[in-house]
């Protein structure tokens, strides 16, 4: 049994760990495999499929214990450990005296002292005397006393098993090895040999496995130590970040509150000094009314006159109520700011959400304050900045798809027609580029390159109020209390966005929604912030079109171009930093070109806007909210 089950070893063995089964399981399409190697090959994975074929499975199979191969298993191992000693071990306890001894096959009754392999009998000292001087017993091979001769010979030519067939693994009398001619036989000592080698061999190869296998599971154990101290660590890290922002957040919680109290506690403190004053008043004219009734009351001329002539009027100013200053700008202001916060981080949750967790890059950690939107506690994360010079950004995959098939768009957008392309002018050295003839260019095709678009928060100028998680922006009539920063416009209400472009091809499109007064474009983050000459359009670092008292106009190094004012409130805007132009466009009916800027950007370029009446109404990332035209 032990014979049969040794060459189903390799068949009770599992496929991953290579190892017999351990708690065997059997999957559906009839694979076997250990439950806690299956488990760990399931582990972290969406879909379900064997190891071995990998044929696969709708939903996670259920497994159940494959209760014959555990038997046999079980059977194995204790055929393992019940093997009998080695075949040598048992020749030499044989040969020890201390064992019962072999009797002699002549007279049965003395200990043999030799055994005759060629007689296959045993004989005492007295019986061997013939095959020790007679001349006839001269080539008899004498051995040690055995006790397995019957063993020993051939069943079925009762000859003495002198030989080994390696290929068949069996011991071989004289004339059995006639029928092994083609095999491979050895004498019984050269087989022995053989063995031994082969099995020092094997001995050798199961030592360096152990040793492998122990090796593997040192190393197995220090990555598992390596991984639980990492994390163990970033735990604390990260425990210690949200301590701090818990701590900062509260901080902010607690200076708002505290700056409402003031507020309360001065304006109360009032409330209760004029309440005092009107008391003391009350006091003062119930007073004067007791004097005044008793004073109606004298009946004596003499008397009556006497005391009126001495009885003071002290009604003559009536109750005051001074002006309640109650700063309820402040408390806007205040509430404002809690509602920026929320918004700055919300938004940065949001971006990390939008971000798979095998792509991320580890966030740099950020030292000291950072401005923040509407006097906020400093946040720990600052707005995507613009890729190092030489290296192309990636580009987020639009949800639309250009349809060559939908080339006119008239039939979903309900706006108005725009009017002819009017191009600045273009150098020569510029040569020709892919979007020359932009007008040939349907607005499916730009959408490949749509960019997300989110307003900068420490550009912002203080007129200008961000919602909607930094893409609405409005003009306000109060100033907003935005932290100082050395980045935010002073002189104009105007911004930049987070976003910044140096190579490649990025489109946005915006909707201006009423104001007479506003302006789009781009420009370097190197714009002045303050003084007449930091207006959009007025310098070499930014170029725009915009509307000033209904006339739409395009400025570049304080150079103004004329344009048709286009009947619709959507607008686009192409940047090709490679080839070095801005185009800007009008989407209603017809998807047309208004004006082309040729330039050499020599700086990351970011997307800018001004506004200044207070209808006006900038929405960002305009394509968002409508359908696809594809379709």
């Amino acid at each position: 049994m032990a014979q049969s089950l040794g060459d189903m070893e390799e068949e009770l063995s599992c496929s991953i760990c290579l190892s017999l089964f351990s708690t065997p399981v059997t999957l559906p399409c009839g694979h076997n495999f250990c439950s806690e190697c299956l488990d760990c090959s399931w582990e972290d994975v969406y879909s379900y499929s064997c190891p071995q074929c990998r044929h696969p499975f709708p939903s996670k199979p259920e497994l159940r214990k494959n209760t014959v191969l555990s038997n046999l298993v079980r059977q194995l191992n204790a055929a393992r450990l019940e093997d009998p000693d080695p075949p040598e071990e048992k020749d030499e306890e044989d040969e020890t005296p201390d064992k019962e001894a072999v009797l002699c096959d002549s007279c049965r009754k003395v200990a043999a002292s030799k055994t005759c392999l060629t007689c296959l009998a045993s004989f005492c000292q007295e019986h061997l005397q013939p095959h020790l001087h007679s001349p006839a017993f001269l080539d008899h091979l004498l051995s040690q006393p055995l006790r397995d001769l019957q063993q020993r010979k051939c069943a079925e030519h009762s000859k003495l098993l002198d030989h080994y067939c390696w290929e068949h693994g069996s011991c071989l009398c004289c004339y059995c090895a006639l029928t092994h001619k083609t095999c491979k036989t050895y004498t019984l000592q050269e087989a022995k040999r053989q063995k031994e080698l082969h099995y020092t061999n094997m001995l050798r190869s199961v030592n360096q496995k152990i040793e492998k296998a122990t090796s593997t599971a040192q190393e197995v154990q220090r990555e598992q130590r390596r991984v639980l101290e990492t994390s163990k660590k970033k735990k604390e890290l990260l425990e210690a970040e949200y301590e701090e922002i818990k701590s900062l957040i509260d901080e902010e919680r607690h200076r708002a509150m505290a700056k409402i109290v003031a507020e309360e506690q001065k304006v109360n403190k009032k409330f209760i000094h004029t309440q005092s004053v009107l008391t003391k008043k009350q006091k003062e004219y119930e007073g004067m009314h007791s004097k005044v009734q008793s004073l109606l009351q004298e009946q004596d001329d003499f008397q009556f006159l006497k005391r009126a002539s001495n009885l003071m009027d002290t009604t003559s100013k009536d109750p005051f109520k001074p002006k309640t200053e109650f700063d309820d700008r402040l408390l806007q202001s205040i509430y404002n700011n809690a509602v920026s916060l929320k918004d700055l981080v919300k938004a940065k949750i949001y971006q990390m959400a939008e971000t798979p967790e095998s792509k991320s890059q580890p966030p740099e950690k950020a030292h000291g304050a950072e401005s923040r939107l509407e006097g906020e506690k400093a946040s720990r994360w600052r707005p995507p900045t613009s890729p190092a010079p030489g290296k192309q950004e990636e580009k987020p995959k639009s949800k639309f798809k250009p349809n060559k098939q939908a080339a006119d768009t008239s039939k979903t957008k309900p706006y108005g027609e725009c009017p002819k392309v009017q191009t600045g002018e273009i150098p020569k050295e510029m040569g020709k580029d892919k979007f020359t003839k932009t007008n040939a260019d349907p607005r499916e095709e730009l959408l490949m390159y749509t960019e997300k678009l989110s307003a900068d928060p420490t550009t912002v100028h203080k007129k200008i109020l961000l919602s909607n998680l930094f893409t609405r922006l409005s003009v306000s009539d109060i100033p907003q209390n935005y932290k100082e920063n050395p980045q935010r416009f002073v002189s104009c209400s105007q911004l930049l966005c987070s976003q910044g472009f140096s190579q490649g091809i990025h489109y946005w499109e915006i909707i201006k929604e009423g104001g007479n007064f506003s302006g789009l474009g781009v420009a370097y983050q190197s714009i002045a912030r303050n003084r007449a000459e930091s207006r959009l359009g007025r310098n070499k670092l930014s170029w725009c079109i915009e509307w000033c008292n209904g006339k739409l106009q395009a400025w570049h190094d304080d150079k103004q171009t004329d344009l048709t004012t286009p009947n619709t409130n959507k607008y686009g805007v192409l940047l090709n930093c490679d080839q070095g132009f801005i185009s800007f466009y009008c989407v209603g009916k017809k998807f047309s070109e208004i004006y082309k800027f040729r330039a050499r950007f020599t700086e990351p370029v970011y997307p800018a806007f001004w506004m200044f009446s207070s209808q006006t109404v900038l929405v960002l990332n305009a394509f968002q909210s409508e359908p696809s035209q594809s379709k």
